[in-house]
């Protein structure tokens, strides 16, 4: 297995990024199903290799895994167009995946490629789930941070605001029917026939304050036409339910399955 940090200039993002790279090159060849995996508020690209074992399960299972900074942005495009901190909903659904392709032997194909995240990176993982929904042909939401559109308004901009990110979101009433809410790409996929849902696996823990928030999207997706897997279990917004969860999802992945080019 190779691990790497990989560094270069991104043009959404208008600056130097780093990310590291799990490549299970020593019991697997290329092209690689992939995994692009998206950390939670506060964190950075090494928080899924500190404290779960996604390295010793990718190399015992073939899968490549991207784990990218997100800074605390919730992996969006910024309000401001013309300001110099980047998009990271484009950076995430786009770029990455683009130069991560000419730099690594990873798979083209959408049925390989695959999105997920916990808490921030949960609701990262959705939007641009739905957003790139060209990408991406799997997508999976561990205690998701979705509540800015599911709960209202006084408690997410209370209880719900941790550390001021509800500020990424403008105001709520305002951006409710854009591409910030999930439900509105929702509506979009269904709008047009030449798109198709991705498919999604959604868990949550049934002590995390969240969860009602993930049930809720989960149910909306499903209702939308999505194919949703959904779980709960014992846990609450912490590491012990993520290390667990992300095996269950790295067996719903089920990429040995998938063809190789």
């Amino acid at each position: 297995m190779a691990l790497m940090q990989m560094e270069f200039k991104s043009k959404t993002l208008k600056r130097t990024v780093t990310a590291n790279v799990i490549l299970p090159v020593e019991k697997f060849r290329g092209p690689y199903p992939t995994l692009y995996l998206l950390h939670g508020l506060t964190d950075n690209y090494n928080g899924w290799l500190s404290y779960t074992r996604i390295r010793l399960w990718a190399e015992s299972t073939g899968l490549a895994v991207v784990m990218p900074s997100g800074e605390n942005s919730f992996y969006m495009d910024i309000l401001v167009k013309d300001g110099c901190l980047g998009d990271f909903g484009e950076y995430v659904g786009r770029e990455l995946v683009e130069v991560t392709r000419e730099m690594f032997p990873l798979s083209h194909k959408r049925e390989d490629t695959y999105l997920a995240g916990l808490s921030m990176g949960g609701f990262g993982t959705c939007r641009n789930a739905l957003k790139y929904s060209e990408t991406f042909g799997k997508a999976a939401i561990l205690s998701g941070a979705l509540h800015f559109y599911e709960y209202p308004v006084d408690w997410v901009e209370t209880e719900g605001n941790t550390i001021g990110e509800v500020r990424n979101f403008g105001i709520l009433d305002e951006t409710r029917d854009t591409d910030r809410n999930p439900r509105f790409l929702m509506r979009e996929i269904q709008n047009d026939p030449t798109r198709q849902f991705p498919a999604f696996y959604v868990a949550c823990g049934l002590q995390d304050v969240l969860l009602e928030a993930n049930r809720s999207i989960a149910k909306a997706l499903s209702e939308a036409g999505a194919d949703v897997t959904y779980e709960e279990g014992e846990g609450i917004h912490d590491w012990y339910f993520w290390d667990e969860y992300i095996q269950h999802v790295l067996k719903w992945l089920d990429y040995s399955s998938t063809s190789r080019e």
